[in-house]
């Protein structure tokens, strides 16, 4: 056995590990391969919460180019807020993204992060408690298609990520003309139902491929921490089109 190894298997007594940040083996990695290869100047992150995700993009993978995040919680918005204010490249918006020009209610999950349009389903408490619903909030709902020409008029190449608890499918029914001008959308999509409404990782590949996307590769999600089952997972699709960019 090599010495690496035996390294290794000491560490993953005690819960780590270390491994090359190469795109072949890690998934921040081969996103940020992607997000060069694919020339991405701007990424619409939607369903922001705190911010963590462009937060990552600018820590863990070097991105330095332009980020628009959507986030319509109040109170979670204010740290988003704070978080983007010393970045001007970080533009964020307090309303959420979805299939209809309206106001409507939202479900405030304990931790936030699990807050949704959808009801929540008992698969999700059972694995994450926290996650229950302990309110409501009137948020402000647009679609991408009827602000997608004023914020995106000067992007060329676009990545979308979408993280809206089971509402996924919704905002892209809003973005139907805008899709034309995205060939990249990272998406959260459920392999057992955790929200009602909210459609399935099967039904989510069948319906990109009908809009013109393959799917070009899969990020870890949220797992069950008794059983160690996988919940959630994150697809990244391409427009077929340029799968030779």
């Amino acid at each position: 056995m090599k010495i690496k190894h035996r390294f290794r298997k000491i560490l993953w007594r005690f819960g780590y590990d270390i491994s090359r940040f190469t795109h072949t083996s890690h998934s921040l990695a081969r996103r940020r391969r992607l997000l060069q290869s694919y020339q991405i100047d701007t990424v619409l992150d939607i369903g922001a919460n705190l911010g963590h995700f462009a937060l990552e993009l600018r820590g863990d993978i070097g991105y330095s180019r332009h980020i628009l995040s959507f986030e319509p919680l109040s109170q979670v918005f204010e740290s988003l807020k704070a978080n983007a204010k010393d970045d001007p490249a970080w533009d964020v918006f307090n309303y959420a993204i979805g299939d209809v020009e309206e106001k409507r209610e939202i479900n405030i999950a304990g931790n936030s992060l699990s807050s949704s349009l959808l009801n929540i389903l008992p698969s999700h408490l059972e694995s994450a408690p926290d996650s229950s619903y302990i309110g409501k909030e009137v948020i402000e709902i647009r679609t991408l298609d009827a602000i997608f020409g004023d914020l995106c008029k000067s992007a060329k190449n676009i990545y979308m990520k979408i993280d809206t608890q089971g509402f996924e499918k919704k905002v892209l029914e809003g973005a139907e003309n805008s899709l034309a001008r995205i060939d990249t959308v990272q998406v959260e999509m459920s392999l057992v139902p955790l929200y009602d409404g909210g459609l399935l990782f099967d039904e989510m590949c069948i319906f990109m491929h009908q809009k013109g996307y393959t799917l070009v590769a899969i990020e870890n999600g949220f797992s069950d921490p008794a059983s160690g089952q996988l919940l959630q997972i994150d697809g990244i699709f391409h427009r077929i089109r340029s799968l030779g960019h």
